[in-house]
């Protein structure tokens, strides 16, 4: 069987977890309000809408991975206590709100 090439670079690079299959973008949402991350963001870039870091053209993060990557830095700085399965509620969220990665 032959896996199409978005799901052989997840294969590949051991993204998604089996956690983040089951992951809930809604219970992100909220974990991500709960966090006030774009509080964080607003603040970190210059004031007013944190979340136009999800929107900039040079923008950091450009696939699935990086953008799990990334939720997992900010739990580590901001201390927030999210588990690996509410990073993926919250990779789950951002993908579907802002970024739109397959």
């Amino acid at each position: 069987m032959k896996l199409p090439h978005h799901l052989l670079a997840v294969a590949c690079i051991g993204w998604p977890p089996a956690h983040a299959l089951a992951a809930d973008a809604d219970q992100g949402r909220t974990l991500v309000i709960e966090a006030r991350c774009e509080d964080c963001h607003s603040d970190r870039y210059g004031g007013g809408d944190g979340t136009q870091i999800y929107l900039r053209s040079d923008r950091r993060v450009n696939s699935l991975a990086q953008l799990a990557a990334q939720v997992s830095v900010c739990n580590a700085q901001l201390s927030t206590g999210w588990f690996p399965e509410d990073e993926a509620h919250v990779v789950a969220y951002l993908n579907r709100q802002y970024y739109k990665f397959r």
